[in-house]
């Protein structure tokens, strides 16, 4: 082990998890009552996933989460965020409970907890039961009672072991990515139309905030993904396509959640869909605010017969990562100052709930899978948010994505985010050496564990 000084140093009961969504590692699609959702029918569609599979088997999860929860003890983290299936819990995201699906997250939270490992759940990791997108989804408001409904379900039956709670992961990237163009389920190119999907999803996290609360959870935040906008060039065409993208991808969740509002250059597009109260009811207290970081975008003006008015533009002078995208811990850092100089005493406890990278090597004749890619990106993250933290902003943990290998939206499983490598074939499971440095990091931070 090295030495406590050449890791990242936070303070006294941070807290170091991983993170996992359940149509990603569960499998068992099709098993115990679990109903369609919008994943299995999007994947189904020839030529949605970049390798044509989807996460019907996935890392089996369900069957061996007790196999993954002692990778966690070894890991020696003392956080896991997982994500509960609706599909498993309500098949058609209304009336009965499927009791079996609960019962599965029941003995997962056990588990967890007997390993000393705090539970973080959140209630909708983008598998919406079809049932309900077939009634128009996230497009119909109806939507928001039924994700209140089963907030109340899941809650009720967890509440009371469940450390954090997440109502809605990323609202903006199923926003874009679900609705407005495309490239995720449900698949649905409706560009600006698309955010009334916005509004009903930070309806339902207002309403499920409060849904849990009533059911007894003690700690309920958010789970937003956020990136730094940069502009292309001086330009005032490229900066103000970036202000506009800034406010749609950032600031239309944000301002919401912790001011009550809209973004002014938005509003005008919103107004229809808001009623009297909603923005009150999004405006929930929050016990934390959870950051999903990965990369800063650079924003360009797009030509002017296109579609949308910004376009993403290449940010040159990094390194890249498998995916392609950009490392830049910095950006995490700057973004973090700057969030806490913008809304001081509006602002929660921040946690990031995920920060990680795809590189795709799998393990040597010897079985050694050497990530040090991996290793470099989150050393350098982690030193990033301690450098916030030294800064005064109050950052409370870091959960890594991933902890295992896993099935990557419409990548397929072309892309590796786990700290341990997974065989899909045989379901082998092989800790990297990010892994082992994850963990030589958290021994190091706490004393008398090295």
């Amino acid at each position: 082990m090295a030495h406590p000084e050449e890791y990242p140093q936070l303070p006294p009961g941070f807290r170091f998890g991983t993170s996992t969504a359940a149509y990603q590692v569960e499998g068992a699609a099709q098993e115990d009552g679990r109903g369609t959702s919008v994943w299995d029918t999007f994947t189904a569609e020839p030529g949605r996933v970049v390798d044509g599979s989807s996460g019907a088997v996935a890392c089996d999860h369900y069957h061996r989460f007790a196999e993954d929860v002692a990778l966690m003890k070894r890991l020696g983290t003392t956080g896991y965020r997982f994500s509960v299936a609706w599909p498993r819990i309500q098949p058609t995201g209304r009336g009965a409970v499927e009791q079996r699906g609960l019962d599965f997250y029941d003995r997962l939270v056990d588990e967890l907890l007997a390993a000393g490992v705090q539970p973080m759940a959140t209630l909708f990791h983008w598998d919406l039961p079809q049932a309900l997108e077939d009634d128009g989804g996230w497009l119909n408001r109806d939507t928001v009672e039924r994700f209140a409904d089963y907030a109340t379900i899941v809650g009720q039956c967890l509440g009371d072991r469940v450390e954090h709670w997440v109502p809605v992961n990323e609202p903006n990237v199923v926003t874009l990515m679900g609705y407005g163009i495309g490239m995720h389920a449900p698949g649905k190119t409706m560009m600006f139309e698309a955010l009334p999907v916005a509004h009903h999803l930070l309806l339902a996290h207002g309403r499920a905030v409060v849904a849990l609360r009533e059911a007894g959870a003690s700690s309920v935040g958010c789970a937003n993904n956020h990136a730094p906008m940069w502009p292309a060039s001086d330009d005032p065409a490229d900066v103000g396509a970036t202000k506009l993208f800034d406010a749609v991808w950032n600031a239309l969740f944000l301002e919401p959640m912790l001011l009550g509002r809209y973004p002014v250059d938005l509003q005008p597009l919103l107004e229809a869909h808001v009623r009297e109260g909603d923005l009150a009811t999004i405006r929930q207290p929050l016990d934390f605010y959870g950051v999903n970081y990965y990369n800063p975008m650079k924003i360009g003006a797009a030509a002017e017969d296109a579609e949308l008015p910004f376009e993403f533009r290449e940010l040159v002078g990094y390194p890249v990562t498998d995916f392609g995208w950009p490392v830049v811990p910095d950006a995490l850092r700057e973004w973090l100052i700057m969030f806490r100089a913008r809304f001081r005493a509006a602002l929660p406890p921040i946690i990031i709930t995920e920060s990680g990278c795809s590189y795709g090597m799998g393990p040597d004749a010897d079985g050694v899978v050497d990530d040090q890619p991996r290793i470099d990106y989150l050393r350098s993250h982690v030193q990033a948010v301690a450098e916030a933290v030294q800064r005064g902003v109050d950052v409370r943990g870091y959960y890594a994505w991933s902890l295992i290998d896993n099935f990557e939206w419409s990548e397929g499983y072309t892309q590796r985010f786990g700290l341990v490598h997974v065989d899909y074939e045989t379901q082998a499971r092989t800790p990297k050496r990010s892994f082992e440095w994850y963990a030589d990091l958290i021994r190091a931070q706490t004393p008398g564990r090295g």
